[in-house]
């Protein structure tokens, strides 16, 4: 039987990994504070500090031009990832909140980089389903309800072209995913783990950064 070999992750290593990674630039930072400022109770839900700096050297480890996000929150990972995109270059933002986004907007507009974001508050299956169905997408991130996830997926996959990254968040939940009874998000986060280990369109690999990264390249 094979053992981790992985660091536990202290209070003091985390801090020292953030020193010698990139660091969020000034509006990166301030989004960051901002949104647990002003949404304390749900501020888990933006992407992890380390994150940001991941999304963007991956997008541009694949050149994207035109990069998915599902799941937008205050817009701090939509940043990230749009500023590694080319003036032409375009990111669609799928999110259902005003609120919560409109944080993001002014962030992007601050950062320079609004014209290359095209947000729409709509339900994201919906606003999967209108995209071309071919395969045109260099980059996707999933980091939204985990129920839809393999919808999601589904959705994605088929428009990712050959070479393409997509990048699915909390695929650990918390742990919780080796409890073979969990429920909910949970359960949802089971099945769809599963349905990426099966799936024959992708090569894909877990990485336990944050909460869990599913990093997946279209074949």
């Amino acid at each position: 039987m094979t053992k981790s070999k992985s660091t536990a992750i202290t209070e003091e290593l985390y801090d020292y990994v953030l020193a010698h990674n990139p660091p969020l630039d000034a509006v990166q930072r301030k989004l960051v504070e901002t949104t647990y400022q002003r949404f304390p109770d749900e501020a888990q839900m933006q992407s992890a500090q380390e994150q940001g700096p991941l999304l963007a050297f991956l997008a541009r480890l694949c050149t994207a031009r035109r990069i998915v996000e599902v799941g937008t929150f205050t817009g701090f990972s939509t940043l990230a990832m749009a500023q590694t995109l080319p003036p032409d270059g375009k990111l669609i933002a799928c999110d259902v909140s005003e609120e919560w986004t409109a944080y993001g907007r002014e962030a992007w507009e601050t950062a320079g980089v609004a014209d290359r974001i095209d947000l729409r508050i709509a339900p994201a299956l919906d606003t999967l389903r209108t995209l071309p169905a071919e395969p045109h997408i260099d980059f996707a991130y999933l980091d939204a309800d985990k129920g839809n996830y393999i919808p999601y997926w589904d959705e994605l996959v088929p428009r990712l072209r050959p070479g393409g990254l997509i990048v699915a968040d909390n695929v650990l939940f918390g742990g919780t995913v080796t409890d073979p009874q969990a429920t909910g998000a949970a359960a949802a986060i089971r099945e769809f783990n599963d349905h990426v280990m099966a799936d024959q369109r992708v090569e894909a690999v877990i990485l336990t950064v944050a909460d869990g990264l599913t990093v997946a390249r279209k074949l």
